[in-house]
């Protein structure tokens, strides 16, 4: 098989990049080692910035995101139960955030590859990358017992931390700036209504809570909690009680209990590998980038590589020369450092370290009280919720 770009990862990154590319009528294939229905069914985020919309619907695979998608004009903060709200639409020139999960955006991209002829091979393990500082690249795998392989101009990896397009690479050749946070995300999904009609990130001394939703009937709540945290010692029970205390009484009266049909632990961690370009390989997604899930950036910012990408690879094969390629890291690296920082900084303000002190706490409030009294900082906190950079 000879293709101009093979796409390893069938994430929402490497399936919108094989769209764009096809719109564009560039050859691409994309492989990836799981399962369509696993990689549809796997929870992630939810909150999609206007950004990732527009492109979304751009490529025609938005119409179950207009009909279903929840789009909120604004954002709550708590801190010890007081409450303010950021109104991003006023202060962002319109812009808005849609909650729709990316198990949906999933199933609309695989949908409209299905229906548009874009090669998506399922079940390609034992990946690897070759001559990728040659003159065409080459990809192998095995499929079903068989092994296969094919040529290709440029590889996009689009294939996680831990993926094959990281592990083809000499360890030298990678520089990982990262950061370890000392809690988790102790998540639930539940078939109740949401405690509010925005989603609520809520700071207390107890630690910080997230009251999020899927649909008007699904609500999606996270507290933090310790590395070590088992799920079995969490009683839905003993969840809701802490959620409500973390929310405060103003909002904990809109909370309505039920039994709960998933828990799940997520640690947090910051992460930025540079550079993004080694020879015929582009990385993307998850394998150039983690942030913490504070202010929704992670598929957000995969969707912003991609769409960088894929301009410039259109223009490379347009009009030839390396301008095209080698514009696409620096230029995608200040905006994942932007959106890292808004996340660090995001989560610093809601979170309780294990370390923190009165002092600490008491620049929290500070920081709340700025954003709750200055409409430049709620401007400036708008502009990076929304999707600062986008392009």
């Amino acid at each position: 098989m000879r293709v101009q770009v093979a796409i390893i990862g069938a994430g929402p990154a490497g399936m919108v990049l094989g769209l764009l590319l096809q719109r564009a009528g560039i050859d691409a294939v994309v492989l990836e080692q799981r399962s369509r229905a696993y990689v549809e069914g796997r929870v992630r985020a939810g909150v999609l910035e206007h950004g990732t919309v527009e492109t979304l619907r751009d490529l025609a695979v938005g119409d179950r995101l207009l009909v279903q998608g929840l789009v909120h004009e604004g954002v709550r903060l708590a801190y010890d139960g007081d409450v303010i709200r950021i109104d991003l639409a006023a202060l962002a020139g319109g812009r808005t955030v849609t909650v729709y999960g990316q198990q949906e955006v999933m199933r609309d991209l695989f949908d409209a590859a299905e229906a548009r002829g874009l090669r998506v091979l399922f079940g390609c393990e034992d990946v690897t990358l070759e001559g990728l500082d040659a003159s065409t690249a080459t990809v192998r795998w095995r499929r079903e017992g068989e092994a296969a392989s094919l040529t290709c101009d440029f590889v996009a990896g689009c294939d996680g931390q831990h993926g094959a397009s990281r592990a083809s690479l000499p360890a030298e050749a990678l520089t990982t700036y990262e950061r370890e946070y000392p809690f988790a995300w102790l998540g639930v999904l539940a078939e109740v209504p949401p405690a509010a009609p925005e989603l609520v990130y809520a700071s207390h001394a107890r630690g910080f809570a997230l009251a999020s939703m899927r649909s008007p009937r699904r609500s999606r709540y996270y507290v933090q909690a310790p590395l070590d945290t088992r799920l079995e010692d969490w009683s839905d029970g003993r969840f809701w009680g802490e959620l409500e205390a973390r929310l405060g009484p103003g909002l904990a009266a809109g909370v309505e209990r039920g039994p709960s049909f998933e828990k799940s632990l997520a640690p947090l961690r910051s992460a930025v590998t540079e550079p993004l370009r080694f020879g015929r390989l582009f990385l993307a997604g998850d394998a150039a980038h983690i942030v913490p899930p504070t202010g929704a950036k992670g598929m957000n910012l995969a969707v912003a590589d991609v769409r960088s990408l894929a301009r410039c690879l259109v223009e490379h094969f347009r009009d030839g020369g390396e301008g095209p390629l080698n514009a696409y890291g620096p230029a995608a690296l200040r905006r994942i450092w932007q959106a890292e920082r808004f996340s660090w900084w995001f989560t610093r303000l809601t979170h309780r370290f294990p370390d923190a002190d009165g002092f600490d706490r008491r620049l929290q409030r500070a920081e709340f009280d700025e954003l709750a009294n200055s409409r430049a900082a709620q401007a400036e906190f708008a502009a990076n919720y929304v999707g600062v950079g986008q392009d």
